[in-house]
């Protein structure tokens, strides 16, 4: 197959109808970019919607697209980039490096007994091995689930539970601002509690926690893999609609929700966002700063800058801090000038953080390499958006997507057309995405700019979208079908709006409604109001239970650094800015009954807010599972505050 392009001169609006219009002729142009064993005999299988069958016949193959094809012409260039400034390393492996490791650890599941299907759960930090071990899984057939590093043991075991895994595959420890997080207990007691045993685990052992090796069934990465130095596995040619992963949605309560995802589709997908969307070039340097637990990382440190060729940077640490292990609020800004990276990704939680630094320090490295930063994650307020965007000089890109969808469902495709952001926006549909916005009661769609609705998804979806929950159709059906009234169609389970040119704007999970006497009021429009002020560093509006009026909104807000709320005085006066502010931008009602102000927000290590944590504080319920908390202290002072 050609590799192909979009016309020279063409517009977004053209490209994307002719995806939509003519989706299967778009799409065999896509799959161009990826290399077949077997071409596919049918580009789409609709016949049992909502399941929708991508490239049925095909067989290729993850790896092979990501590594081995790139040998021939680049071979010699950096591939994968591992910068810890917890350990104080680096380390980059080019293409033809990374080929060797894969095979060698490959050899190692192997040995262990892993067969084609036969699932590989993948509990690390974010260190080299990691990618090597998912990587090795696409080689061999295998199907990979990578739990979140530090899970505790309870959540690990019912996700080792459901994925049924062969081999776990772990190390000793991570590390969190200098502080060493030990996974062979937490492993070992996730193992006790499981009902599935798996038969092998594998570790790696960094050297940060001693370990007890359980005999027969632990074994050290080095030793197995010294066995396997010189091994040559070749690929194994999967059905294009054949399982690549499994992955955990966060948040979820109750039985684990493993998203299932195909190979061919997948690999599709990232090849022409890479492509369409980051203008992503081979040779180029691409950095997420996202963790291989969440989809981003899947999608975009390990598998999508790699088939399309870029080296793609692999980070452990926090982003303010440097390789000597002191305080550095430019450590990210450093590796965009020392790796000469092109396409950067983080969360808009990230810009946050990095906003209550020096803004000295956006200008201290050449950043002229720099194309673009895209942000998602969560919504991202304007008053962050046009302090990086000052701040950079660079396009700033939102997107919106989600782990059920793989790559982003709304953002804007520079890649086809340059077309200008808007603050507030993630953009307009992607290609192949059929997004509407409908009505909660009624189903119907809502065409009128600014009118308030559930953004939805029609089918048939595009390739690289979930296939189904792992082992559990009946549940995808319903969960994420069957919400919307008379409308078979997906829903994302956020609010949104469209504006007259077809932007969107994403205004919260339909669970984050505060119900004030009556009135329906978003959090994350009141969370956008706060932010503005320039007091205001970050910001969590939560609905709280109240006797009279069925909800008010709680705001918890971190001050600006240097500006620090210390006296009663100074906290009141504040407070009654922020409050004055809302009621004069969004009215009265959305208002919230008090602003507290907090030295942090507690999120998971990823970055995402725990709003659903502050709330239960607040309401003196249990937070739930709190295992993947960065600092449990920040719930704590809330308590103290709300005095729950």
């Amino acid at each position: 197959m050609t590799h192909p392009s979009a016309a020279p001169g063409a517009s977004y609006g053209d490209f994307y109808r002719r995806s939509i219009d003519d989706s299967e002729a778009f799409w065999a142009e896509q799959a161009g970019f990826i290399d077949w064993a077997t071409p596919p005999q049918q580009i789409l299988d609709a016949s049992h919607p909502p399941f929708a069958r991508w490239f049925v016949g095909g067989t290729t193959n993850l790896c092979h697209n990501a590594v081995d094809r790139h040998l021939a012409s680049r071979g010699d260039q950096p591939a994968l980039i591992c910068v810890s400034t917890e350990t104080g390393s680096e380390r980059s492996y080019s293409f033809r490096e990374l080929h060797a490791e894969v095979q060698r650890t490959a050899a190692c599941l192997l040995a262990l007994g892993v067969k084609r299907s036969d699932r590989v759960l993948i509990y690390m930090p974010m260190i080299a091995e990691a990618a090597f071990a998912m990587l090795a899984c696409a080689r061999i057939g295998a199907v990979h689930c990578v739990v979140f590093g530090g899970f505790a043991s309870g959540s690990l075991a019912s996700r080792i539970e459901d994925a049924e895994p062969t081999v776990v595959f772990s190390a000793d420890a991570g590390s969190r601002a200098g502080k060493v997080i030990a996974y062979k207990p937490l492993l070992d007691e996730a193992i006790r509690l499981s009902r599935h045993k798996p038969a092998a685990v594998l570790l790696a052992d960094r050297g940060l926690a001693p370990m007890d090796l359980v005999a027969g069934r632990d074994h050290l990465l080095r030793d197995l893999a010294a066995q396997h130095a010189e091994a040559v596995v070749p690929c194994t040619w999967l059905e294009s609609t054949e399982i690549s992963y499994t992955i955990y949605t966060s948040g979820t309560t109750g039985k684990p929700k493993g998203v299932q995802r195909d190979t061919g589709g997948y690999a599709v997908a990232l090849a022409a966002s890479m492509k369409h969307i980051f203008d992503g070039r081979a040779g180029e340097t691409y950095f997420s700063t996202s963790d291989i637990g969440w989809v981003v990382g899947h999608s975009y440190i390990v598998y999508g800058p790699l088939i399309a060729g870029m080296a793609t940077i692999m980070y452990e640490g926090l982003p303010t801090q440097g390789l000597d292990g002191q305080p550095d609020g430019g450590i990210w800004w450093q590796l965009v000038e020392k790796y000469q990276v092109t396409v950067m990704f983080s969360a808009p939680t990230a810009v946050r953080v990095l906003k209550k630094q020096d803004p000295a320090l956006l200008k201290k490295y050449d950043l002229s390499s720099l194309r673009a930063l895209f942000l998602a994650g969560e919504p991202l307020d304007e008053p962050t958006a046009r302090w990086i965007s000052d701040g950079l000089g660079v396009p700033i890109i939102d997107n919106y997507w989600q782990t059920e969808s793989g790559w982003p469902i709304i953002t804007i495709a520079n890649g086809v057309e340059k077309k200008p952001s808007k603050f507030g926006s993630p953009g307009v549909p992607m290609y192949g995405w059929r997004v509407k916005i409908v009505h909660e009661s009624t189903g119907e769609e809502l065409t009128t700019p600014g009118e308030k609705g559930v953004v939805v998804v029609e089918g048939p979806t595009p390739p690289g979208f979930m296939q189904t929950i792992w082992r559990d159709d009946a549940r995808f059906v319903n969960t994420y079908w069957k919400s919307i009234p008379d409308r078979t169609v997906y829903s994302t389970f956020d609010w949104g709006i469209r504006d007259a040119d077809g932007y969107f704007y994403i205004l919260g999970r339909t669970d984050d409604v505060i119900n004030v006497a009556g009135h329906r009021l978003g959090t994350r429009e009141i969370e956008e109001s706060i932010s503005g002020h320039d007091n205001v560093a970050e910001v969590a509006v939560v609905g709280v239970a109240d006797q009279l009026k069925g909800q008010v909104a709680m705001a918890f807000v971190v001050p600006r650094a240097g500006n620090a709320v210390t006296d009663g005085d100074a906290a009141l006066k504040l407070e009654g800015e922020i409050m004055k502010r809302v009621a004069d931008q969004l009215g009265a009602l959305a208002r919230p009954a008090r602003v507290r102000f907090v030295t942090a927000l507690p999120k998971t290590r990823s970055g995402k807010l725990l709003r659903r944590a502050i709330q239960a504080v607040c309401e003196q319920r249990d937070p739930g599972d709190l295992t993947t908390i960065d600092d449990p202290a920040c719930l704590q002072q809330i308590q103290r505050l709300v005095g729950a």
